[in-house]
């Protein structure tokens, strides 16, 4: 009976230190793969994340800013509707982007 016991003791030893060494192999690929993933971390530049100005003046620009921004579009796409020639739509869009700045300088205007 005590060989029983002995050969059955034996048997779940072996097989706890099968498990403890997959165990241990898995433990080990993790730790690699851990070390290997935070030293490309570290490569890679973290990303700043700037704080957004959260006044009554800032989120007037930002309103602003967003209302030239869709108007601007607009003006595209009409342009991209209506005008067939690829020299006009071109025209159209750099005249835009000389007219904005006055755009917003005659409409937004803080001096007054």
């Amino acid at each position: 009976m005590s060989k029983e016991r002995a050969r059955r003791r034996a048997e779940r030893e072996a097989e706890q230190a099968r498990l403890a060494a997959v165990r241990a192999e898995r433990e080990e690929r993790l730790a690699r793969r851990r070390r290997l993933r935070a030293r490309l971390a570290a490569l890679v530049p973290r990303p700043v994340r700037v704080a957004r100005q959260g006044g009554v003046l800032a989120r007037r620009h930002r309103a602003q800013n967003g209302v030239v921004a869709v108007l601007f579009l607009i003006v595209q796409v009409i342009a991209w509707l209506l005008v067939s020639g690829w020299a006009a739509r071109l025209g159209v869009l750099v005249l835009s982007l000389l007219l904005l700045p006055v755009f917003v300088t005659v409409v937004f205007d803080r001096r007054s």
